[in-house]
C-alpha cells in the first residue's frame, strides 16, 4: 500500500478492515505495543477531568478498552458510552461488559461523523487511536465538540512521529517493516497491519491536530507527547460561555 485511502472509499475500507481483524484485535494490540497501550490509555483517562457519577463516550471505541477504564473512573453511579461503525468490534466489546458484570457501559454501533447525541451530553468524550482512520478528521472533531458538555474535554490518544532522531530509524524500522511481519506470524491479516503504519505515516501532525482541535471551538488546547514522541495525547476544552463552532 502506497497511500491511505481517503474520503468514502476509506470509511469502507476501514469498517471492512477493523471487522475483519476484530477476533485478534486485542492481542495484536498488546503485541505491537509491548501493552503499552493499557498505560497510554490510563494515563490519557488521568487527565480526562471526570469524577464519579460522570458520564464519558469514546468513539471509534473498537473493542471498548478505553471505554472500560473511563467506567473505572467514573464509578457504577456513572455511565460509559462507546461508539463504533465495526460491528463486529462492538459485538466483542458487548461480550467483554458481560464478561466483566459492567452493567454502566453501553456500546453501540455508530459513525464518529454523525453522532447520534444531542448537544452537551457528555462530561468528556475521548478517541483511542481511531482519528487517523475517519473519513473527515473535521467534521469527526466537531461531532465530539458538539455532544461534549460546556467545561468538557475532548480527548485524542493517536500514534505520532518520534521527535528524537535517534530513535526515528529504529522506530521506522520496527513500526514499517517488521510490524507487518509480525502479524504474520500471529496469522492476524497482514494487509491491516500494512495499513497500521502507511495511516501513521499519512496522519496530519501533532501541531496541525491541535489547529483542528481549535477550528472546532475547543479552547485550551495542547498535547503531551509519549514514548518519546510515538504517541501523543491531544486535550481541548469545550467553552463555558461559546459553544462549539461547526467545522
Amino acid at each position: 500500500m502506497n497511500k491511505s485511502p481517503s474520503g468514502a472509499e476509506k470509511e469502507a475500507y476501514v469498517e471492512s478492515l477493523f471487522s475483519a481483524i476484530a477476533p485478534k484485535y486485542d492481542f495484536m494490540n498488546s503485541v505491537l505495543s509491548l501493552t503499552r497501550h493499557k498505560a497510554w490509555r490510563r494515563h490519557a483517562v488521568s487527565m480526562s477531568g471526570l469524577k464519579a457519577g460522570g458520564r464519558a463516550l469514546d468513539v471509534c471505541c473498537g473493542t471498548g478498552d478505553f471505554a472500560f477504564d473511563l467506567a473505572n473512573t467514573v464509578g457504577p453511579e456513572g455511565s460509559v458510552v462507546g461508539v463504533d461503525f465495526a460491528a463486529p468490534m462492538i459485538e466483542l466489546a458487548k461480550a467483554k461488559a458481560s464478561r466483566c458484570g459492567r452493567h454502566n457501559i453501553e456500546f453501540l454501533v455508530g459513525n464518529v461523523c454523525n453522532l447520534p447525541f444531542e448537544d452537551d451530553s457528555f462530561d468528556c468524550v475521548t478517541v483511542g487511536f481511531g482519528i487517523r482512520n475517519v473519513a473527515d478528521i473535521d467534521k469527526a472533531i466537531g461531532e465530539m465538540a458538539r455532544v461534549t458538555k460546556p467545561g468538557g474535554k475532548v480527548i485524542c490518544l493517536e500514534i505520532s512521529q518520534i521527535r528524537s532522531p535517534i530513535l526515528r530509524l529504529p522506530w521506522m524500522l520496527y513500526f514499517y517493516v517488521l510490524t507487518p511481519y509480525t502479524a504474520r506470524f500471529f496469522r492476524a491479516r497482514r494487509s491491516a497491519y500494512e495499513y497500521l503504519p502507511q495511516s501513521a505515516k499519512d496522519f496530519i501532525g501533532r501541531e496541525e491536530l491541535a489547529a483542528r482541535f481549535e477550528k472546532s471551538g475547543l479552547h485550551d488546547v495542547c498535547f503531551h507527547d509519549m514514548m518519546f514522541g510515538a504517541v501523543c495525547i491531544h486535550i481541548g476544552k469545550k467553552p463555558v460561555s461559546v459553544g462549539y463552532l461547526s467545522p
